[in-house]
This record gives C-alpha cells, sequence and structure tokens, in this order.
C-alpha cells in the first residue's frame, strides 16, 4: 500500500511557475515508477509525466515538454512537478500516481496507488 499527497497547487498568473509536489508513505517509494496527471474542468484526466522507478529517465506529453519537469528525490519519498511558463490550459487538478516497478508509463490503467489532486488555476 501507498498513500499518495500532493501539495503546491495554487492561483498563479500565466507565465509563472509552481512546483508540485507529492509525499508517499506506505510502501519503499524507490519501487514504483510516478507519474503526474491533470484533469481540466468537464475533459478527461491525461497524462502529463512519468519517471521510472529505476534510472530516474522521465517521459512526458508532448503539450507540455520543455516546460515541466518531473523529479525525485527516493530520499525525501517524494516526487517533483516544475511547471515554467504557466499557460491558461494547464488550469486543472494535478494528480500523481504509483505505478511499482514501473516505467512512467502513460497509461492510467498502470498505475496501481493515486494521491487526491491539487488544484492549479492559471489566471491570463
Amino acid at each position: 500500500q501507498v498513500q499518495l499527497v500532493e501539495s503546491g497547487g495554487g492561483l498563479v498568473q500565466a507565465g509563472g511557475s509552481l512546483r508540485l509536489s507529492c509525499a508517499a508513505s506506505g510502501s519503499p517509494f524507490s519501487n514504483y515508477a510516478m507519474g503526474w496527471f491533470r484533469q481540466a474542468s468537464g475533459k478527461e484526466r491525461e497524462f502529463v509525466a512519468g519517471i521510472r522507478w529505476k534510472g530516474g529517465r522521465s517521459s512526458y506529453a508532448d503539450s507540455v515538454k520543455g516546460r515541466f519537469t518531473i523529479s525525485r528525490d527516493n530520499a525525501k519519498n517524494t516526487v517533483y512537478l516544475q511547471i515554467n511558463s504557466l499557460k491558461s490550459e494547464d488550469t486543472a487538478v494535478y494528480y500523481c500516481a504509483a505505478d511499482l516497478f514501473g516505467v512512467g508509463a502513460p497509461e492510467e490503467s498502470k498505475y496501481e496507488y493515486w494521491g487526491q489532486g491539487t488544484q492549479v488555476t492559471v489566471s491570463s
């Protein structure tokens, strides 16, 4: 079992930056690939970024490449999502998810555990 708690969301002006955090507890964090997803109002949840359980290789949705950076600190049991150059279309609830021995895949079905989400609102 893994419990995930996101934080760091808020109201930000377009062009600004945020760093989201996802703190994990329970099973060894280092065994889990981590993913970030987001869901805008009225839309389906979509993959944003993922990072492998081992080796740190990351992947991104095309829509966020160059602006978003996923990273992890296994000593702190935390995964981060650095978001730069925020746009209004980045407004969404952001979720982190964990996948045992995974690769940070874009498919939601790969992830066994989910956080409750943190709201990011970008004002123009």
